[in-house]
C-alpha cells in the first residue's frame, strides 16, 4: 500500500491535462506505441471530435524506482465548467493533484476554483507549467502567478510540455516524491467508495470504486450501503487501457467490479460498497448532491419512443451522474421529460449522445433554470417549467437563482467585459489586478442571464483571452412575467418562458419575428404574438399562400372574379378555425440562438 499514488490531473479548459496523461501512460509503458493515439483516455467518439473531456477517466500505470515498483493510478478530469461535478468526484478519490497551467495564457478562472475544491479536500498539489516550448509561452511570468497563488517556491514548480515530452519524468518523480501513499486499514471491514459507473449491454453495470478500508476478492458477496441491495462479486480488477480481471483488490486501490446489475436505478455514485459477512456499520462521507441549473424539455420525435427514451436517459444517468429528469407532458409536444443539465454545452452533449448511442432523436424545448415562488397562503414552491407557474393572483413573489461570476481577462478587454455583465443585469462587487495586464472581475449576476449565449459572448469581445467560472449563491427577489407565445391564438406552451419584465417587450418581439421566418406558409394566415398574461405586446402575420382562382377567368367579367374570391375567402376562414399548425423543430432550437 505504501507504493500506491492515487492523483487527478486538474486544470483550466484547453491547458492540456489530457495531452499531459498520455505523456505519462507513454513514459510508464502503460500503452504500448501501437495504441498510442491523442487523448488516448478520451474513449467517447464525441470526446474526440469536440476535442474535450466529458468524463472522468481512471487508470493505472506501473512505474519502478531504485528497485521498487509502484502503482500509480492517475484520473483525468474535464475542464470545462459544466462538468465541474465530474472533478469534485475525481477530487474526493485521490490524494494528490497536478495543477496544470498553459504558459501561454496563465492562471485562469477555473484553475482557481479547482484548486480551492482540491485544497479543501487536503489534497498536495504539485504545480506544472505546461506548453514550454510554444513561442508565446511566459514561464517565468507564470510562475511568478502561481508561486503567488500556491505560496510555494519556483523550484516546486515543473516545466513542461506536452507536446514534446520534455519534463515529463520529472513529473513521474514528483508524485512519487510528494504525494501521500493512501491511508487505509486492509483488515478492516471492507469500504470502498463508488466514484463512477458504466452500461454495458453484455455484463450489465460496471461500477468503479476506490477502497478505503479492506480487501475485496472474487466471489465475495458485496452489499451497497445506501440502497441497501446484495451481489455476489463475479469479477473484479484494475483498470488498465483495457479492465483487467484480479483475484484480490486492497485498500488504496482503484478497481472495478462486474455482479451482473441490471437495473439503473440500483447503482447511485457515491455509495459505499462493503461485505454481507463483516460489514462497515458507516458509509464513506461522498460527495454532495448535484444541484442542477438548467432544466429543459427533452421529447421523442415520435410519440411511440417515450418508453425508449426513458431507457436511453436511465443509461446515461448512469454514466453521468449529474443529469436529472423527471416525466412531464406538454399540449403541443406530448409525453417526454423535464431534465436537469449543469449547463448549455452538457445540455447539448446529452442531445448528441443520445443521438449517437441510443438513436433517439429528441426535441429540445427552450431551457430555463428554477425559480422560487413564494404564495400569498406562504407557500414555496420551486419552478422548473414556466407552464407550472401558480395564478398570477396567487403569486405573493417570485425569485430567482444568482450566481457569483468571476470573470479574469487581459485589462485591454475589460470596459466591454463590465458593459457584457450589466447589459445582463450583473453589478460589480470586485476588481483586482493580478498582473499588469490581467485584471479579475467579480460579478453578482442572475443564472438565467448566462444560461443562453453569455459564455459565447464573452469569448467574442474578449478575443478568446477572457475565463470565466461561477457559483451559486442562493435566490433574490425579481420582477419577472411569464411571456408566452401564441399561434392562432392557442398557446405553445412548449415556448413559453419567464422572462424579466423590462426584457418581455423586446424578446417577445424578436420571438415573433424568428418564428415569421421559421414557420412554414399554410393555406390560411397565421397571427404570430406574445402575450403577457391576457396582454399581446407582439404581433406578426404568416401570411397565406394562396391559389390564383381568378386565373381561368378571361374577359373582362368583375362579379365572376369577385364571386371566386369570396368563396376562396370563406374557405380560408373555416379552415383556419380547424387547422393546426405545425411548428417545426428548427424554431425551438432558433429561439436559443437569438442575439
Amino acid at each position: 500500500m505504501k507504493n500506491i499514488r492515487n492523483f487527478c490531473i486538474i486544470a483550466h479548459i484547453d491547458h492540456g491535462k489530457s495531452t499531459i496523461a498520455d505523456r505519462l501512460l507513454e513514459a510508464t509503458n502503460t500503452v504500448s506505441q501501437r495504441d498510442l493515439q491523442a487523448q488516448v483516455l478520451d474513449d467517447m467518439e464525441l470526446e474526440r471530435e469536440k476535442g474535450i473531456t466529458i468524463k472522468s477517466h481512471a487508470i493505472q500505470m506501473e512505474y519502478e524506482r531504485g528497485g521498487e515498483k509502484y502503482i500509480l493510478n492517475l484520473i483525468d478530469t474535464p475542464g470545462h465548467v459544466d462538468f465541474s461535478y465530474e472533478v469534485s468526484r475525481a477530487i474526493a478519490s485521490c490524494e494528490g493533484a497536478l495543477l496544470i497551467v498553459d504558459a501561454t495564457q496563465g492562471i485562469q478562472a477555473q484553475t482557481i476554483s479547482n484548486l480551492y475544491l482540491a485544497l479543501g479536500h487536503d489534497l498536495e498539489i504539485i504545480p506544472v507549467v505546461n506548453k514550454i516550448d510554444m513561442e508565446a509561452a511566459m514561464v517565468e511570468e507564470v510562475k511568478d502567478q502561481i508561486a503567488d497563488l500556491l505560496g510555494c517556491s519556483h523550484e516546486e514548480i515543473i516545466a513542461a510540455s506536452g507536446r514534446t515530452g520534455q519534463g515529463v519524468d520529472e513529473i513521474v518523480e514528483a508524485i512519487v516524491e510528494r504525494v501521500p501513499a493512501p491511508k487505509g486499514d486492509e483488515k478492516a471491514p471492507l469500504q470502498a467508495l463508488i466514484f463512477d459507473s458504466v452500461f454495458n449491454p453484455f455484463r450489465g453495470i460496471i461500477a468503479y470504486f476506490r477502497i478505503f478500508n479492506g480487501t475485496l476478492r472474487t466471489g465475495d458477496a458485496v452489499k451497497f450501503i445506501n440502497t441497501g441491495h446484495e451481489y455476489d462479486a463475479d469479477e473484479i480488477g484494475v483498470l488498465k487501457l483495457k479492465l483487467a480481471p484480479r483475484q484480490e483488490i486492497r485498500a488504496g486501490d482503484v478497481g472495478y467490479i462486474i455482479s451482473g446489475i441490471k437495473n439503473s436505478r440500483e447503482v447511485k455514485v457515491g455509495d459505499t460498497i462493503t461485505h454481507v459477512e463483516n460489514p462497515s456499520t458507516e458509509a464513506i462521507a461522498g460527495f454532495e448532491d448535484v444541484k442542477p441549473m438548467v432544466f429543459a424539455g427533452v421529447y421523442p420525435v415520435e410519440a411511440d419512443q417515450y418508453e425508449d427514451l426513458r431507457a436511453s436517459l436511465e443509461k446515461l444517468q448512469l454514466n453521468d451522474a449529474s443529469l436529472t429528469f423527471d416525466p412531464e407532458s406538454s399540449l403541443a409536444l406530448g409525453f417526454g421529460f423535464r431534465c436537469g443539465f449543469l449547463g448549455l454545452l452538457h445540455m447539448e452533449i446529452i442531445q448528441e449522445r443520445l443521438y449517437r448511442e441510443f438513436d433517439m432523436d429528441v426535441i429540445t424545448t427552450v431551457p430555463n433554470v428554477s425559480y422560487r415562488v413564494t404564495t400569498k397562503k406562504g407557500e414555496t414552491v420551486y419552478v422548473h417549467n414556466p407552464s407550472g407557474l401558480p395564478e398570477p393572483t396567487m403569486v405573493d413573489k417570485i425569485e430567482e437563482p444568482y450566481i457569483e461570476a468571476q470573470i479574469i481577462t487581459k485589462s485591454d478587454y475589460l470596459g466591454n467585459v463590465i458593459k457584457l455583465c450589466i447589459d445582463k443585469r450583473g453589478s460589480l462587487r470586485n476588481q483586482v489586478f493580478i498582473s499588469q495586464d490581467r485584471v479579475e472581475v467579480t460579478f453578482d449576476m442572475p443564472l438565467s442571464e448566462i444560461v443562453f449565449d453569455f459564455y459565447d459572448k464573452l469569448k467574442s469581445i474578449s478575443r478568446g483571452y477572457a475565463s470565466f467560472d461561477y457559483h451559486q449563491t442562493g435566490y433574490r427577489e425579481s420582477r419577472l412575467a411569464k411571456l408566452d407565445i401564441l399561434l392562432n391564438g392557442e398557446p405553445v406552451d412548449a415556448l413559453s418562458s419567464l422572462i424579466y419584465q423590462d426584457h418581455a417587450y423586446d424578446f417577445g418581439r424578436r420571438m415573433c419575428e424568428k418564428l415569421k421566418e421559421l414557420i412554414p406558409r399554410q393555406q390560411f394566415d397565421i397571427a404570430v404574438q406574445a402575450a403577457i398574461g391576457a396582454k399581446i405586446i407582439a404581433r406578426e402575420t404568416i401570411k397565406a399562400v394562396r391559389k390564383d382562382v381568378t386565373a381561368k377567368c378571361y374577359g373582362g367579367d368583375i362579379s365572376r372574379k369577385r364571386k371566386l374570391l369570396e368563396k376562396q375567402k370563406k374557405g380560408k376562414k373555416r379552415m383556419r378555425q380547424i387547422g393546426n399548425v405545425e411548428v417545426p423543430q428548427s424554431a425551438f432550437l432558433a429561439v436559443l440562438k437569438m442575439d
